[in-house]
């Protein structure tokens, strides 16, 4: 789930400076965008389906009730997963400054904002209690996906996207192009500071579990994700873009940590926890010998795809 949220959250972002992209090298910055995101964009996506085997497979109550209850907002995050790798292959092969490219560039950033909303939106109606499975069967409390709690976490996860894309791609550019990713760095991480402050009363009064959680047992990392932020925040103002990158890492692995510590035993709160959704002890036991496996593969095949595509010698050409 880091994995995804780091990898594929910065493309999400990617998408979002593309669609916000002006001034005198508004096409500069999409080519920069593009060139970033387009040898390694679609390989993101192999951590979230990692994810969603593992969840239905080790705990399948859990993701029944996950699907069922919020099939709304994840078909949404699906189209728009769909649109925006539709769209960045159709733009790319479109002759420039054509119409049907600003149409489909439109269709690109639209959907990179969309998405991750939906997702944040997915996990903030987790927590909100209004998702209920009562004797077996789901029932809705109003529409959890559009609770103040999930609404805020969906702004606050499409928000932290764009603060990772435009500190990542300070490093992969150079010049005027790297001070203007620089200072949409310092908007966006601006805004994840209003967006997290304006989250507060909602946990408080949405949530009070996962309030007291973030306030009891997650309350190192909450603190450890904030002076993460802080720094990525300051290394990117201080031109240190490489370590503001680290930072900014470890900030979102940090903020999907702390909500996970602080949201336990709960898969779906109150009523499903990870202990009643677990699958049978024989699914557990192959899904954690096949996990190494899995990884195993994985792994070097990622570190082969960035070391071909976004090594120094793939800089050079």
């Amino acid at each position: 789930m880091v994995a995804y949220a780091v990898l594929g959250g910065a493309d999400f972002g990617g998408g979002v400076w593309d669609l916000l992209a002006r001034g005198p090298r508004r096409v500069e910055q999409r080519a920069a965008i593009a060139r970033a995101m387009g040898p390694v964009w679609e390989a993101n996506h192999v951590w979230l389906i990692f994810v969603v085997v593992i969840f239905f497979t080790a705990f399948p109550t859990g993701w029944a009730a996950y699907a069922t209850g919020l099939s709304a907002p994840l078909r949404v995050a699906l189209l728009g997963i769909v649109l925006r790798g539709v769209a960045f292959v159709f733009r790319a092969y479109l002759p420039t400054h054509g119409s049907g490219e600003h149409r489909w560039g439109a269709v690109f950033g639209a959907a990179s904002i969309v998405t991750p909303f939906m997702l944040g939106a997915c996990v903030g109606a987790i927590s909100s209690g209004q998702l209920r499975v009562i004797d077996g069967a789901v029932v809705l409390v109003g529409s959890p996906w559009a609770a103040p709690i999930a609404l805020a976490m969906g702004a606050a996860g499409a928000s932290l996207c764009a603060f990772l894309a435009a500190v990542f791609l300070t490093v992969e550019t150079e010049g005027e192009l790297q001070e203007d990713f620089r200072r949409k760095a310092q908007l966006a991480g601006a805004v994840v500071v209003l967006g997290a402050a304006a989250t507060i009363p909602f946990t408080r009064t949405g949530a009070p579990h996962l309030w007291s959680g973030l306030m009891t047992r997650a309350l190192p990392i909450v603190v450890a994700g904030t002076l993460a932020g802080a720094g990525a925040f300051v290394a990117v103002s201080t031109r240190r873009y490489r370590a503001a990158r680290l930072l900014a890492i470890a900030q979102v692995a940090l903020v999907i940590v702390g909500w996970a510590v602080a949201q336990h035993p709960f898969l779906i709160f109150p009523d499903v926890t990870v202990a009643a959704a677990a699958a049978p002890a024989s699914t557990l036991r192959f899904v954690l010998w096949s996990l190494p496996l899995g990884l195993a593969i994985i792994g070097p095949s990622f570190w082969l795809l960035f070391r071909v595509f976004k090594g120094d010698a793939a800089r050079l050409t």
